[in-house]
């Protein structure tokens, strides 16, 4: 009797190289906007001259877009869920350039301010969006390494867009730093369109509720928290009006977290922070971005204070952080599956550990060539510790709520690294008076010199005082190794807990298909659109 020959396995669909050209319209979203965020502050000398703002303006051209960012994405990962991914993020690809083009025409100060606010909007449109389409157009197996690629777009851009301005400040008037934003983002905008998957229909159920309580508790929480920590380095943590945002937005934000367990349909999904994928994954991603923030505040001001270096060179030294990113993305991609993140994730922690300890300890006689090994190192470890996690919480979240899941882990981060940035500043600031020797100043120059190490450093080329130089050097040196001090006890603490509370593995890897992009596909009869 002969054996029964079982039927032969269907191979899987082949998939679509279309997901790449998908990520690339992703990636160039996301790099754009996080271009944005930083090519402005090297044009805010010249705006306080061209526009005659003041410095509490100039504090809010930045504060009113880091605001509404931080205000609108869990709102807005929301509606992106109810009413599709795709809609979403045309809208805010499309509000994003219509309001560079109007920045460009800004009059005052003002203006500015309120263009800023709305680049933040459209931004909080982007970020967290782009990020959910991820797993609708990439196989679980491939999720990691579109999480570096698309993680790398957005730490790119920090460091490049003060290259990037200061090179159109250099040869075109302020508002280029706008306009510049508008041809990428109509080649975004065409991409987009015809690139991405297709929104799945809707059903014919009425949408729940919308947490309109909810959604006025965290908007004023984050505004608070936010506000006050803007505050932070011009008026220090004792100020009144810091701790009145410091506390009373975290008050409201606890307000919050009662109102979601309660509400039927709440704004997020608190239970999600029960599976350990995404509470330990969020938590490990806000310690390292706290860390890196805050590296990335500090080492520029080393790099053009202390080894004299202007905006375009800066930038450009910058950019080993993100060769350590990007090797790192690969290498993780590789590593997970053998030894599991609870493995690749502390390992990458104690990386950044090991290249802020060794950043602490720079010298006055160190040059660039040190600097540069260590933003590697730190660099290396960012990547490791960041892409699985990142892809732990990215598995965890259900289909139909990707984009509340996505817009929660970014808020989270973007607090978080706002406090990193408000912490280390000041840990920096005080490191740097502590050791500041001002004897025979007058009283003006000495109050320049106590500002920043740069008022310090024109004080002495005034009064050919190279003492002072050499103090205000040294000074800052102590000041930015307290704070790599910092971000080195951070990333140690995040790995011994990702060490004890990550998963090993996150469950299902490669077992879950794109369908959206597997259909949508060149030869399978549907528009990409």
């Amino acid at each position: 009797m002969e054996a029964a020959v079982s039927a032969p396995t269907p191979p899987p669909p082949a998939r679509s190289p279309r997901r790449w050209w998908v990520l690339a319209a992703l990636t160039l979203s996301v790099l754009t906007v996080a271009l944005d965020s930083t090519v402005v502050s090297v044009a805010l000398p010249t705006l306080a001259g061209d526009l005659g703002a003041d410095s509490a303006q100039l504090q809010w051209i930045n504060g009113g877009y880091l605001l509404a960012l931080s205000v609108a994405m869990l709102p807005i990962g929301l509606l992106g869920d109810r009413y599709g991914h795709r809609r979403t993020l045309l809208a805010g690809v499309s509000l994003f350039g219509l309001a560079s083009l109007a920045g460009t025409q800004a009059g005052s100060p003002g203006q500015l301010i309120a263009v800023r606010t709305v680049l933040g909007l459209a931004a909080a449109m982007i970020v967290p969006v782009s990020m959910a389409v991820l797993p609708r157009v990439f196989d679980a197996d491939e999720v990691p390494k579109a999480i570096g690629v698309w993680t790398a777009a957005t730490a790119l851009g920090m460091p490049v867009g003060p290259l990037v301005g200061g090179w159109l400040l250099s040869h075109f008037w302020w508002g280029s730093v706008f306009l510049f934003n508008v041809p990428l983002f109509a080649v975004a905008l065409a991409a987009c369109l015809l690139l991405l998957p297709a929104d799945p229909p809707r059903g014919a159920a009425p949408a729940a509720p919308f947490d309109v309580l909810g959604t006025l508790l965290s908007a004023l929480g984050i505004t608070g928290l936010v506000y006050g920590t803007i505050l932070v380095p011009g008026d220090g943590w004792g100020d009144p009006k810091v701790l009145a945002g410091v506390l009373g937005g975290a008050l409201l934000l606890g307000l919050f977290l009662a109102h979601q367990r309660r509400h039927p349909h709440p704004l997020v999904d608190i239970r999600l922070f029960a599976d350990p994928r995404f509470g330990w994954g969020t938590l490990v991603a806000v310690f390292v971005n706290f860390a890196v923030m805050g590296i990335l505040f500090v080492v520029p001001q080393y790099l053009q204070a202390v080894l004299g270096h202007d905006a375009f060179g800066t930038g450009l030294r910058v950019l080993p952080l993100i060769a350590g990113l990007m090797a790192a993305a690969g290498l993780s991609e590789q590593l997970v599956p053998r030894l599991g993140a609870r493995v690749v994730v502390p390992a990458g922690l104690l990386v950044l550990a090991a290249g802020t300890l060794l950043g602490a300890a720079t010298g006055s006689g160190d040059g660039y060539g040190y600097a540069a090994v260590w933003l590697a190192v730190t660099g290396l470890g960012f990547g490791l510790a960041v892409v699985p996690a990142t892809s732990l919480v990215m598995a965890s979240l259900p289909a139909e709520g990707s984009g509340r899941g996505t817009s929660l882990l970014e808020t989270v981060q973007q607090v978080g690294g706002v406090l990193g940035v408000a912490g280390l500043g000041s840990l920096l600031s005080a490191g740097y008076l502590a050791r500041l020797r001002l004897t025979g100043l007058s009283g003006p120059d000495a109050g320049q010199a106590r500002d920043s190490v740069s008022g310090a450093d024109e004080v002495a080329a005034r009064l050919a005082r190279p003492d002072l130089t050499d103090t205000a050097h040294r000074a800052f040196l102590h000041g930015m190794g307290l704070a790599l001090l910092v971000c080195c006890a951070i990333a140690v603490a995040g790995a011994v807990l990702a060490a004890l509370f990550l998963p090993a593995r996150s469950a299902g890897t490669g077992a879950r298909r794109a369908p959206e992009l597997a259909t949508a596909a060149p030869g399978h009869g549907q528009s990409p659109a």
